[in-house]
């Protein structure tokens, strides 16, 4: 009986010696292998405090910071820390409902995971802030990040220096993973074409809390902390005294300005019409500023410098003079007799000028911008009879264009640059079925037809005739803080590219000098300034739109381009006002401006009158209120409908975790019910002037 026992007690001391074995076994798996308990234990104990690094600052020509940073605040949160908040105490602080509060965290764990720090509230105010930071011992989870944000001293530039926003998960996934949720990056602008340079590196810094969720201290001394590297500095050839005077120029228009150094190709100010405050896309109102604009018909974000293509109009003559010249199927002295039309072709091609003589050379027909003239030369260049035909003219014809710059992008360093369009063979046969000829696309001579250019491309080919033969790629950036063998950036801006070397100088003299002529005794006469030989080239084009399945008729553009001076060209400008008339009205006024602004570094006293007078001009046509009111009526019936469709609600409303129908804003519901007062009929009490060509 006393073995059997003893057997007994053996075997229970077994059963709890190896019990005894697996627990230590599994917590020296736990502890030391996987770590797993410990991770939870930190992540209880510490918060891990991102430090986001101050992005690069961006300097003009001389010197003077014109995109900086200041300091705001987001409210973060680990979703699964905040299980015991104070709810309705944290929602009277920002001002939301419950509703709200659950439909955030739903997103925080969607987006970034229950253990990972999310935005919940981002570029706080500092008087929420400061509320904020007095009770958040109340609010386990939620922790205030400092978040450095742009700001700008010149209140000048938003369409060159672009804005910053949070990373969305396409960006994230590019990157391979290097963004987390919650980072900001360039997203447009200089901001997102040199993001790497100015984006820095974030730091971590990791935070002792207390059993209040409270901060009370650095861990470990710090000794785990990685410090934040803000980014490298940009130094430009913006000059942001000439960038605020082109700004106020094409306020209150439709338009664009590009003035560019020839030499260098570094443009010196860049301006978009209608332009926007890009301090309004920084701060806690970001989000409304932005919805605002997008929804605005005349296109405040559009770069319309890169982004606007434009019939050059006679800007394009210069152009289409020295390729004749060059084909040898024109002389300076040809001329032709023109009493203000040409009658060339089938349809008659209109001429402003009716004396006799305008035309009798080629310098005086750029001088007086001939329309019979050009069209003939261009009938010409494609009827050159070293060319079996105008399908060969047309093609030779396009590889002139596409030297000078025109129908590709210019490779300037901003995103979303577009190439606008040389017509090919291509394009004609599709129209007219391989049935065409010279006559088909006259008007191309005098730089209408579907010749189109950005206001980029135009003052690019003035840098190439002011070069007489060379360009750099235009570009805002001349140089990097600490640039060093790994920067390739910069590199292709600062290479030469020679185009059509074999056109003489003797080419580029001749059509030079009827540039100048355009400026003191021509069409740009307006354009003159004292003791500057100034060259130049105005442009009235032709321009339409469609409203409501009709093609209107506005008003034409506005066009000069020039470079100064002619001796010795330091800026090339190119001027587009939409709807604005002869190219003498606005156009070549404005560039003179700032060609002598720029050249002379201020402005005769007589001529701060005219900036005046520019400036406070708003010229942009009527129709866009119709065409705003039509806009806004359509988005409010949809979204009425919509709201009230079952499977919208079924398949979005869940997902914030809510099955209530929204209801219609009170905007919107405003201009659903003067929709629904006229009828639908948007243009049934149209007014006198509404009727008028606008």
């Amino acid at each position: 009986m006393s073995v059997f026992n003893q057997s007994r007690s053996n075997i229970i001391r077994l059963i709890f010696l190896g019990l005894f074995l697996i627990i230590i076994v599994q917590l020296f798996n736990l502890q030391v292998i996987q770590g797993k308990y410990k991770q939870l234990a930190m992540d209880n104990a510490v918060f891990p405090k991102v430090k986001y690094p101050d992005r690069g600052i961006i300097y003009d020509r001389k010197n003077r910071p014109i995109l900086n940073n200041t300091i705001m605040y987001d409210l973060v949160v680990v979703p699964n820390e905040a299980k015991k908040t104070d709810t309705f105490g944290l929602c009277g602080i920002l001002g939301i409902d419950t509703a709200e509060y659950r439909k955030r965290m739903l997103e925080a764990r969607y987006k970034n995971g229950p253990y990972r720090p999310s935005i919940f509230e981002d570029l706080l105010e500092p008087q929420l802030q400061a509320r904020l930071d007095e009770n958040l011992w109340k609010f386990p989870g939620f922790a205030l990040v400092e978040r450095p944000v742009r700001v700008y001293p010149f209140n000048a530039a938003a369409h060159i220096m672009g804005y910053i926003g949070e990373a969305d998960s396409n960006i994230i996934r590019r990157s391979g993973g290097y963004y987390h949720m919650g980072d900001y990056v360039g997203r447009n602008g200089l901001e997102a074409y040199y993001e790497r340079v100015l984006m820095g590196q974030r730091g971590v810094e990791f935070l002792l809390k207390d059993n209040k969720n409270r901060l009370v201290g650095n861990y470990e001394k710090g000794r785990y902390d990685t410090p934040a590297v803000r980014g490298r500095n940009l130094n430009t050839f913006i000059d942001i005294e000439l960038q605020q005077l082109a700004e106020k120029l094409i306020s209150g228009k439709l338009g664009a300005v590009v003035a560019l150094d020839p030499k260098t190709g570094g443009i010196l100010a860049m301006a978009s019409g209608p332009n926007y405050d890009p301090n309004s896309l920084t701060g806690p109102n970001k989000q409304k500023n932005y919805a605002h604009m997008v929804l605005d018909v005349k296109a405040p974000l559009l770069n319309r410098a890169i982004q606007g293509f434009y019939p050059p109009g006679s800007t394009y003559k210069p152009l289409g003079a020295m390729i004749a010249l060059d084909e040898g199927v024109i002389k300076p002295q040809s001329g032709i007799g023109c009493t203000g039309a040409y009658y060339g072709c089938n349809r008659v091609v209109r001429c402003t000028e009716h004396w006799q003589g305008h035309s009798a050379n080629l310098r005086l027909s750029i001088a007086w911008s001939c329309n019979s003239f050009f069209s003939d030369v261009f009938r010409k260049t494609l009827d050159n009879p070293a060319y079996s035909g105008s399908r060969a003219g047309l093609v030779k014809w396009n590889e002139y264009m596409h030297a000078f710059g025109f129908g590709r992008r210019i490779g300037v360093d901003l995103p979303s640059e577009i190439t606008a369009n040389v017509p090919d063979t291509t394009q004609y046969d599709k129209e007219y079925r391989r049935s065409w000829n010279s006559c088909t696309m006259v008007t191309i001579g005098i730089g209408q037809d579907k010749l189109t250019a950005t206001p980029l491309q135009m003052a690019n080919a003035m840098a190439i005739v002011a070069n007489k033969g060379y360009y750099y790629i235009p570009h805002f950036v001349k140089s990097i803080e600490n640039e060093n063998e790994k920067d390739t950036v910069l590199r292709r801006y600062r290479q030469k590219h020679e185009v059509l070397t074999h056109i003489p100088d003797d080419v580029y003299d001749i059509v030079q000098q009827g540039m100048q002529d355009v400026v003191e005794h021509g069409t740009a006469r307006v354009a003159q300034i004292p003791g500057i030989n100034i060259c130049g080239k105005t442009g009235t084009a032709e321009n339409k739109t469609v409203l409501d399945g009709k093609v209107i008729q506005l008003k034409d553009n506005s066009m000069f381009v020039c470079f100064a001076p002619r001796e010795d060209p330091k800026i090339c400008v190119a001027v587009v006002v939409q709807n604005a008339g002869y190219g003498a009205t606005w156009a070549a006024p404005i560039g003179s401006l700032i060609v002598e602004k720029y050249l002379t570094d201020s402005l005769r006293t007589e001529r701060v009158a005219e900036v005046k007078r520019i400036s406070e001009a708003n010229i942009i046509p009527e129709y866009f209120e119709r065409l705003q009111y039509k806009t806004d009526s359509v988005r409010a019936f949809k979204w009425f409908n919509l709201t009230k469709d079952s499977s919208y609600i079924k398949k979005y409303l869940p997902k914030h975790g809510s099955r209530k129908v929204p209801s219609v804003p009170a905007p919107v519901a405003k201009k659903v019910e003067k929709e629904q007062m006229i009828n639908k009929n948007l243009y049934a009490k149209r007014t006198t002037t509404d009727k008028r060509n606008p």
